[in-house]
């Protein structure tokens, strides 16, 4: 009994011998996959940094949720309450718009809530930053890195897909996802047990995509979708047009999706209104209002054009090993940590 008087969690059961080394191998193949992270970059002069875990802003995207914890430090080292990072970007937009130059980072973050199969709420995220790129231009250095980690085991995708988000949707329903009214999107999920309460335009079309069209992607194929919805960009820049469209792309290998990336925004006004949108939608939810990130806004007006991109690195590891499970690609699982 703990001091509480409650039960103490039970133990995570034993794993089995043969288990328990392909979890080691698995951990070797890591190491290798890191080793040749930071050889990709170093030989096309984009710097290794290292950008803090803890911060006094938190994620406002409502689709993500963020840990806190209250320091105990002294009052004039800042706010107390900080936010485990979910992904290193804001921090590396901040060296960018200080003139640091094409960098990347490899380490952990965090994200509440999201455990399972495919799911831990630690994991591993590459994200790298080039000084003037666009997304697409990126989105191919993002397939020659998945290429070299595939050949460490000895794989290599049979085809490369690029199409954009309109031309994927229209070739599979027939119909444009842009404009398609909800119940033209509502009708190729008939059959799936779905509550529709609540759900808007965009959790259709992202329904549409897990449940469709990634279980369809072709085993050992690349699959890059690029220039989605504008209300699906983020901090993606808008292209105008009819419809306005994010300058964002996805990767997929096979149904697993590994790397998302944006042309990013230079709009400290624009990013300002999607972070009060978000807030706005958090609010509406009842869900947790983290602060924004004001030094970021501040560093808005200087940073370069430029693209990012953000890899789970785990994703890549299972995909390179075949395996469905991110338990099978980490040292312990958070059921195990």
């Amino acid at each position: 009994m703990n001091g509480s008087g409650g039960r103490q969690p039970t133990a995570a059961a034993p794993v089995s011998g043969a288990a328990q080394a392909a979890r080691h191998e698995a951990l070797r193949l890591r190491a290798r996959l890191n080793a040749m992270v930071r050889g990709f970059f170093a030989a096309r002069g984009v710097v290794e940094v290292e950008t803090p875990v803890l911060g006094r802003a938190g994620n406002t995207d409502p689709n993500i949720a963020s840990f806190a914890l209250d320091s105990r430090g002294p009052l004039h080292a800042g706010p107390r309450r900080r936010w485990l990072r979910t992904s290193p970007e804001f921090a590396l937009k901040r060296l960018l718009a200080e003139g640091f130059g094409d960098c990347y980072e490899l380490g952990r973050v965090f994200r509440d809530g999201e455990a399972g199969g495919r799911h831990n709420p630690e994991f591993t995220m590459l994200e790298w930053y080039r000084v003037g790129w666009d997304h697409l231009r990126l989105a191919g250095e993002t397939v020659a890195l998945v290429r070299e980690a595939l050949a460490l085991v000895g794989r290599a995708p049979v085809a490369l897909r690029v199409l954009d988000f309109a031309t994927l949707y229209r070739e599979a329903f027939g119909f444009d996802p842009h404009v398609a009214d909800l119940d033209t999107l509502r009708a190729p999920l008939a059959g799936i047990v779905i509550d529709p309460a609540g759900l808007t335009r965009d959790d259709w079309l992202d329904l549409l995509m897990t449940h469709r069209l990634q279980p369809a992607f072709a085993a050992d194929t690349i699959t890059v979708v690029h220039d989605w919805p504008a209300s699906q960009c983020a901090l993606a820049r808008l292209r105008p047009g009819t419809p306005p469209l994010a300058e964002r792309f996805e990767l997929y290998l096979g149904p697993l999706e590994l790397a998302n990336g944006y042309h990013e925004l230079t709009d400290a006004s624009e990013q300002r209104a999607r972070f009060e949108r978000d807030l706005a939608v958090r609010r509406a939810r009842g869900a947790p209002l983290p602060p924004i990130d004001e030094a970021l806004l501040a560093a808005l007006p200087t940073l370069p054009a430029c693209a990012g991109v953000a890899l789970g690195l785990d994703r890549l590891l299972m995909a390179m090993l075949g395996s469905d499970r991110i338990a099978d690609v980490l040292a312990f699982d958070f059921r195990r940590a």
